[in-house]
């Protein structure tokens, strides 16, 4: 049964992009069959996977404005058993388009076909807005992951941000529980990282999920995408990827799934 996860989180900066793209490819090298949809009209996902995203026909907005069928929008990357819908500027019109259609927020949900093509995990990069791309992406998700970086403004927003997901699940009668939440751009040497993550561990302990596993501000993390590749293909042995794979690992225990490594 494939599981859909939204990666979300309305504060750019905060390392979204960064793990939808390597967990996903950790995950993918761990033999899971992985697909990432890029909903964000910035595509840095796309760029970051190795898709050149001006050559693409295909996308997730020709998918959404249905020019293009699920299957058709499918497209390898250059990382084995990592799968993409991209994205390019064509989206940045997509919610003014959208907002037109009767029952806009359920467009991705009638797109996506499961049984179609088999695989494990579907990850969506959201936007980092809560605006009609991000409602799409929710309404589709079995699941959310909300990276939070470790800086002073770590939980500003995240009371709306809550409050999205639960207009979700009441209103337009979706679940989509926050799975985890994962604690990026994390320097341990400093007292206000320690602080961030104490605070987040206060805003959050009634209900979600934290990962042990805080990911590292690192700088072959920032290079991979210049290269088109994920970080943990890129180079697998720095801090970063070596944390990323961690990360994979406890979501798969997380999730009950087989690790195979």
């Amino acid at each position: 049964m494939t599981e859909i996860i939204t990666i979300l989180n309305q504060k750019g900066g905060c390392g979204k992009t960064t793990t939808a793209v390597n967990l996903s490819a950790a995950l993918a090298s761990m033999g899971k069959n992985v697909l990432v949809i890029d909903m964000d009209p910035q595509a840095n996902a796309t760029t970051s996977l190795g898709i050149k995203k001006n050559e693409i026909d295909n996308t997730i907005y020709t998918l959404l404005t249905g020019k293009c069928s699920y299957v058709d929008a499918i497209v390898e990357t250059p990382t084995p058993n990592l799968y993409a819908i991209a994205s390019n500027i064509s989206l940045s019109g997509a919610e003014v388009e959208l907002s037109k259609e009767i029952g806009y927020p359920y467009i991705l949900e009638e797109k996506l076909e499961r049984d179609m093509v088999d695989f494990d995990y579907i990850f969506i990069d959201a936007p980092p807005s809560l605006g009609i791309l991000t409602l799409n992406a929710l309404v589709v998700s079995d699941s959310v992951l909300i990276p939070i970086q470790s800086e002073f403004y770590a939980l500003e927003g995240m009371a709306d941000l809550i409050k999205t997901i639960n207009l979700v699940q009441t209103r337009l009668k979706s679940e989509c529980p926050i799975k985890g939440i994962i604690l990026t751009l994390y320097d341990s040497r400093t007292k206000l990282a320690r602080e961030v993550s104490e605070n987040v561990e206060e805003f959050f302990k009634d209900t979600e999920y934290i990962f042990k596993e805080k990911i590292p501000r690192n700088v072959k993390l920032a290079e991979a995408p210049s290269h088109g590749q994920p970080g943990v293909v890129y180079d697998p042995e720095c801090a970063g990827s070596k944390s990323y794979i961690q990360l994979a690992k406890e979501f798969l225990k997380l999730n009950g799934d087989e690790i195979n490594v």
